[in-house]
């Protein structure tokens, strides 16, 4: 006897009555038309990807043909490879899998299709980003970025244990474990939670070729990236493997640098995912309510994360390029200010890193 899916909340979105969306939308438009460039990658997109793509790789053939030796410069080597990493998954694949990268689809899943040259799923990242954190942002029951488990406390509504009181302190070490958990399991996880839920299904995914592809991108994966260090490196299997976590810790404490910030935050909407609930916002309207940029004024930190230090204007227009995002903000602020909509976007990374410490303090204690 087949089993019935399990069935999530149905959480619904008001209309935009203020006519906020639509001449967010107007104007951005309009922008793109008189400056008479597309929406798109330029070349700017497509060099980034180069350089990031070939820092992961570079790094990758120096370790495994023993280059580096086994000294600093192997591990030199190991941080510089977890660097590239991180870039891939903020400013390459990112893109890719919101379609932001061209018009043509296929060119979109090639380039989003990098992440399974660094061992993830992009159909596993696909619906956990873009279908759930991007639709339901904040939404407790519904945005898994606010639900990393019983470890860590993101949301005030959610339970509150006695180790909470210490995950400011805490949280670091599971940032950096946010790679290492995409290439062993979280894949297998989510893809027999999104089986249950129904999710595949109206999405159009078979499970049966979904778990093909998770399984051949970690077959392919760990001969590739351990395998080869292992046969022709020179150097000892407790070296490659630990220098194999460290590049995992530092891409990953690096992503949870940039993604955690922008959301976990004390000014920010928090809504609990009960089932008919309607929210009296519209669905930009809710994203500046539970997001905020940082560190715009960084070139380099907005060129490195892939315009996710402007995440308001990534969560209002995913579709867009991230190189068109610092453009654009002046529009998105000046039409959120005038409807009345927060726009928080004047805290350094530093400071913005400092509020995320305080809001995880506070989620600890209360």
């Amino acid at each position: 006897m087949t089993q019935a899916p399990l069935e999530l909340p149905t959480v619904r979105f008001g209309r935009d009555t203020t006519g906020f969306a639509k001449a967010l939308r107007q104007r951005v438009d309009a922008h793109f038309k008189e400056k008479g460039i597309h929406k798109k990658a330029d070349a700017r997109m497509k060099t980034k990807a180069i350089i990031l793509v070939g820092t992961y790789l570079g790094s990758l053939a120096l370790i495994a043909t023993g280059a580096t030796g086994g000294g600093w410069m192997f591990w030199a080597t190991e941080i510089l490879m977890g660097l590239g990493l991180a870039g891939i998954g903020m400013a390459v694949m990112h893109d890719g899998n919101h379609g932001a990268y061209s018009e043509n689809k296929i060119a979109n899943r090639w380039v989003g299709g990098v992440l399974e040259m660094v061992g993830g799923n992009s159909e596993m990242w696909q619906i956990q980003h873009n279908v759930l954190h991007h639709t339901f942002t904040n939404i407790d029951g519904l945005d898994e970025d606010i639900d990393p488990g019983p470890v860590l406390r993101f949301s005030p509504l959610k339970p509150l244990k006695p180790w909470h009181r210490f995950q400011h302190y805490y949280a670091w070490f599971f940032y950096g474990l946010m790679t290492l958990i995409w290439v062993t399991f979280k894949d297998f996880v989510a893809l027999s939670k999104y089986h249950k839920y129904g999710l595949l299904k109206r999405m159009g995914k078979s499970r049966n070729e979904l778990m093909f592809r998770i399984i051949l991108a970690k077959v392919l994966y760990y001969p590739i990236v351990v395998g080869l260090p292992l046969a022709f490196s020179g150097l000892g299997a407790g070296q490659v493997i630990a220098g194999w976590l460290l590049m995992h810790f530092v891409g990953g404490l690096t992503l949870g640098l940039v993604f955690q910030p922008a959301h976990v935050m004390e000014d920010h909407d928090y809504r609990p995912a009960e089932k008919g609930l309607v929210i009296e916002d519209d669905p930009m309207s809710h994203q500046l309510k539970t997001t905020c940029n940082f560190g715009t004024k960084s070139r380099l930190l907005n060129w490195y994360s892939g315009g996710l230090t402007h995440q308001i204007e990534h969560h209002l227009f995913p579709h867009i390029c991230h190189v068109h995002y610092s453009d654009i903000s002046p529009i998105v602020r000046k039409t959120a200010e005038e409807f009345g909509l927060p726009y928080r976007a004047d805290t350094s990374f530093w400071g913005a890193l400092k509020l995320h410490t305080a809001q995880l303090r506070q989620l600890g204690r209360a």
